[in-house]
């Protein structure tokens, strides 16, 4: 792994706004879900037990079996950063959104761990059906009228303004004839 210094300045401010987005107890029920479809126990922490993708790998063929064909053992670092790219391919063709998931090195140079565990949250909510729950509201005839007489906001206003005194862009500026003849 590179050796990175840990940055000042800005780079030290967002490593702490990432660092502080981290819960132990999200960590702990990312985990539990890689245990519940692998079998495999992780005793250390997210980075530890799934940096070299091997769990991943299998929780990939194990959400969707054959997926992956390949599983690398090898610890060199490309063919560790491989298995993690070939499970978020895995993950993205179950159709979790990208934006939920993490990137190779958020989770391979320790990163951004919590993006790491969202990441598995996501899929664990796109396997298990808990991807979003229903919000059914009922509205009355009287309230559905009167919401048609409102502008939404995302047609703006224009607040009174017209095009009164504007010329076309590009067109050349009138001069009256009066106006030379006070220069002059």
């Amino acid at each position: 792994m590179a050796s990175r210094p840990k940055g000042f300045g800005m780079t030290a401010e967002l490593q702490k706004k990432k660092d502080a987005k981290f819960d132990p107890a999200l960590e702990r029920e990312a985990l539990d879900f890689v245990q519940s479809k692998t079998g495999i126990s992780c005793s250390g922490g997210v980075h530890e037990c799934l940096k070299d993708g091997v769990i991943l790998c299998k929780l990939a063929n194990a959400l969707k079996p054959g997926s992956i064909k390949k599983v690398n053992e090898s610890k060199m670092a490309f063919k560790m950063m491989e298995n993690i790219g070939n499970f978020l391919a895995v993950a993205e063709s179950l159709g979790v959104a990208k934006n939920d998931l993490f990137q190779t090195v958020d989770l391979y140079e320790a990163q951004n761990i919590p993006q790491v565990i969202n990441g598995i949250l996501a899929i664990k909510r796109k396997v298990t059906g808990g991807e979003s729950t229903r919000n059914v509201r009922n509205f009355t005839d009287e309230q559905l009228r009167a919401g048609q007489n409102v502008i939404g906001l995302q047609m703006g206003t224009n607040k009174g303004a017209s095009q009164k005194g504007m010329t076309a862009p590009g067109a050349s500026r009138q001069i009256r004839h009066e106006d030379n003849m006070d220069r002059s």
